[in-house]
């Protein structure tokens, strides 16, 4: 049995797409999820390892790393779980509405899920990354997908941006400390796959702002993480997937 890809946030997109690209190969996968969707039981049905882990609970977070802990050896972990809060608009004699979090909250839960949990599993699972890769330098890799917002800011977003950037600073960090068998990379997506409801309108406005204007899809992530898991000389990096929009 070859030693598990951890990836969080299987339930759909990226995570869901990245799982069943590695099931498919015969990998051995462990995933994490918040909300169970119809996506869970099909993952389950195809042989993947599955927890339930709210990251925003600590409790559940520590319940998930002492499971971890116990395992020997892991190839890789795929740091997906990701959420997306609006900064609330604050305007002066109105309170906030009863769901919207206040300004303090909205950046917490962004540093939560994006930083502070995949600190703590990289800390963590840092032995069992060690031991997978063996005497192979860059044998075992830590990928983290981040935005492409981390570079650019976003005036309706200021806390998720702020956190992703966070995310891929630690990228730079933690390849220091792991070197040299375990490489560390972080992956910057842009548009990637519309959401069902998104209309023609929003879809040819987001397009345009890119120098390639198409939907990517999770091929080209799963192209770019089966290359960075390849590779034995990458490490420390960001990889840009956005259609060229910083040149727009």
């Amino acid at each position: 049995m070859t030693s598990p890809i951890i990836i969080t946030g299987v339930g759909k997109r990226i995570g869901y797409a990245l799982a069943k690209h590695f099931l498919a190969q015969g990998q051995q996968v462990i995933g994490t999820y918040r909300s169970h969707y119809d996506s869970i039981d099909e993952l389950n049905a195809l042989g993947a390892t599955l927890y339930p882990c709210d990251f925003y609970d600590d409790t559940q977070v520590q319940s998930l790393i002492d499971e971890l802990t116990q395992l020997p050896q892991i190839r890789a972990i795929i740091h997906n779980a990701s959420d997306w809060l609006h900064d609330p608009v604050l305007t002066k004699n109105e309170p906030l509405k009863s769901t919207t979090f206040a300004p303090s909250q909205v950046l917490q839960r962004m540093m939560q899920v994006h930083v502070s949990v995949p600190y703590q599993l990289n800390l963590a699972l840092e032995a069992q990354l060690r031991a997978a890769a063996g005497d192979e330098i860059g044998g075992s890799d830590v990928i983290h997908i981040t935005d492409y917002v981390a570079e650019k800011g976003s005036q309706k977003h200021i806390a998720y941006a702020a956190s992703k950037a966070a995310l891929h600073n630690m990228t730079l960090s933690f390849a220091a400390k792991f070197a040299p068998e375990v490489k560390v990379n972080s992956i910057a997506p842009a548009m990637i796959l519309f959401n069902a409801g998104d209309d023609a309108v929003y879809q040819q406005k987001t397009l345009a702002k890119a120098l390639l204007p198409k939907e990517a899809g999770n091929e080209e992530i799963i192209e770019l993480v089966d290359y960075l898991l390849n590779s034995r000389y990458v490490t420390g990096r960001c990889h840009n997937v956005d259609g060229g929009r910083q040149l727009k």
